[in-house]
């Protein structure tokens, strides 16, 4: 702990209440994976080996409809495609030799905002850990209460377990649609995905839709 100890308080309590909002996703992801029929020891896998919340739920909604499951994994591969600048902005974070497998496992949004958010070498260090550990563990935990919320709920979605994540998503969303750019990029990759629906096959929509990025305002 004392590694952690350059962190000023508030820091700390910060990356705390980051961390358990993520178990409370990690909650909604189970209970979902279980609403869909997936066998326990999916999202338990998944949330320990690829911890990456987005991807992971790209992949269970995709393969539940009946999508392939090659087709989920390049979806969330897509989605994970900015841990590439991450990693570039980050390594001298992540550690060397040994540590740094672990470093960069554990490298997310969060733990990289908070790192690079530090005044210091020291302190950047200190917060990416504290938060990309408090998120490996945090994660999967929430995960195995979900499961098991899941398993016992005769139908999950009847509470709304299942669209926690979702509305997570569109508030995080909404606020950059301020931007007029991101707003018609957004919306015409929608506008492609849903004409797709009806003759892609399942989980091409999604992959379809980052075309919208390519979208200029006028």
């Amino acid at each position: 702990m004392h590694r952690f100890a350059c962190l000023k308080g508030d820091i700390i309590k910060a990356i705390v209440l980051v961390c358990l909002a993520v178990g409370v996703v990690g909650i909604s992801y189970g209970t979902l994976a279980m609403a869909y029929g997936f066998a326990i020891w999916v999202p338990l896998l998944l949330s320990i080996a690829v911890l990456a919340g987005a991807s992971e739920f790209i992949f269970i909604g995709i393969v539940a409809s009946g999508g392939s499951p090659l087709a989920a994994a390049a979806a969330g591969l897509l989605v994970n495609a900015r841990h590439l600048p991450f990693g570039i902005t980050v390594r001298d974070l992540v550690g060397r030799g040994a540590k740094r497998l672990l470093g960069s496992h554990i490298m997310n949004d969060e733990s990289v905002v908070f790192g690079l958010s530090q005044a210091t070498p020291e302190t950047r260090k200190a917060a990416y850990w504290l938060c990309g550990l408090g998120v490996a563990l945090c994660w999967p935990l929430g995960v195995v209460i979900g499961v098991a919320m899941g398993s016992l709920l005769p139908a999950p979605e009847t509470i709304g377990l299942d669209a926690v994540f979702p509305a997570i998503l569109l508030a995080l969303v909404l606020p950059a649609l301020k931007n007029k750019t991101t707003l018609i990029r957004a919306g015409s990759g929608a506008a492609l995905s849903l004409a797709a629906v009806p003759f892609a096959p399942v989980g091409l929509p999604v992959l379809l839709s980052l075309a919208g990025l390519f979208t200029r305002k006028k």
